[in-house]
């Protein structure tokens, strides 16, 4: 198998009970590859994941990992694979090494190996001093860092992550997307699934988005970018904004696009730069008072958006509750 296929899906299709979660979707992960794989809740990503991993049959379609035809024999790349579900599958009543040894054995480690890959993977995710405490009595991140631990206690090739960062703490995500960094630096393919768009952004080097089923956009992050990298963008921000203003904004300055980001916050976006000056007396004498004026860089969230017809703010919402 050519290097950038290692792992290869095809025309995959699952429904369940009538219901089609995932709709003849092709792609493919380089070897070696951070690939982010973006979309809302019920998209079809942990579906996905549960099909390239063994723990779901494809209705249609094939999966090819590292050479080895995954569509008759589900397991044939387990060896190969980490799998970090989005939520923790870790024993609450273990400690935090008893758990990583018991996830070594299950990958055939032998006793020496196994306490030996525990203790280095609690000090690289800076859990040592929680070693041997209960996994119940662990914080979120702390709970989130272990299972990571323990989806590369045997140094797959290939790592599985379903929503690493999602609901904890700012400085846990920070640690999380410097190991996952160095993961892919040192050589492991990595399949992410993420609602975080501005994470996928920094951490992936390609990118699909999946909306009801169906892959909607795959490229690099600088293709996907591409088309948007010469417009201008601007959020104002004021107080008083009445709710109509984006539209009469936009019948005074009919070469602009307006939108609301929030109660005070109103988008310009443009292909040419934006005359600020008028744009922000126009606010005043319609009663708003500015406080700031500032230029937007080109983001990843834009084409999701564009994209999908989805709000990157309603994927956030959907996962914190």
């Amino acid at each position: 198998m050519k290097a950038e296929e290692f792992i290869k899906a095809t025309n995959l299709k699952k429904q369940f009970d009538g219901v089609v979660a995932v709709n003849n979707i092709s792609f493919s992960i380089r070897e070696g590859e951070l690939f982010g794989f973006l979309g809302p809740n019920g998209a079809g990503k942990t579906t996905t994941i549960n099909m390239l991993t063994g723990l779901a049959r494809p209705d249609s379609g094939t999966i090819n990992i590292a050479g080895l035809d995954c569509t008759e024999n589900p397991k044939a790349a387990q060896h190969l694979t980490g799998v970090v579900p989005d939520e923790s599958n870790l024993y609450p009543e273990l400690t935090g090494f008893d758990n990583l040894c018991f996830c070594a054995s299950l990958y055939g480690l032998g006793k020496k190996e196994r306490h030996n890959r525990a203790g280095e993977l609690l000090k690289v995710f800076d859990l040592e001093k929680a070693a041997h405490r209960k996994f119940s009595t662990y914080s979120s991140g702390m709970k989130r860092k272990l299972t990571i631990a323990a989806g590369i206690i045997h140094r797959p090739k290939i790592l599985f992550l379903d929503e690493p960062t999602t609901g904890i703490d700012v400085a846990s995500a920070r640690h999380i997307r410097r190991l996952i960094t160095a993961l892919c630096n040192e050589g492991t393919t990595i399949f992410l699934t993420t609602h975080y768009i501005e994470e996928a952004e920094r951490l992936c080097q390609r990118i699909a988005f999946i909306v009801n089923g169906l892959i909607k956009e795959n490229d690099t992050v600088f293709n996907l970018l591409e088309p948007i990298k010469d417009r201008k963008a601007l959020l104002i921000t004021a107080t008083n904004l009445a709710g109509d203003l984006p539209g009469k904004l936009g019948k005074a300055f009919p070469e602009y696009e307006f939108s609301r980001e929030s109660d005070n916050q109103i988008r310009v976006n443009s292909e040419r730069t934006v005359g600020i000056g008028p744009v922000i007396r126009f606010i005043e004498e319609q009663g708003g008072e500015v406080t700031e004026a500032r230029q937007l860089k080109p983001s990843l969230e834009d084409i999701f958006v564009h994209v999908t017809g989805i709000e990157a703010d309603e994927m956030k919402k959907e996962k914190t509750g």
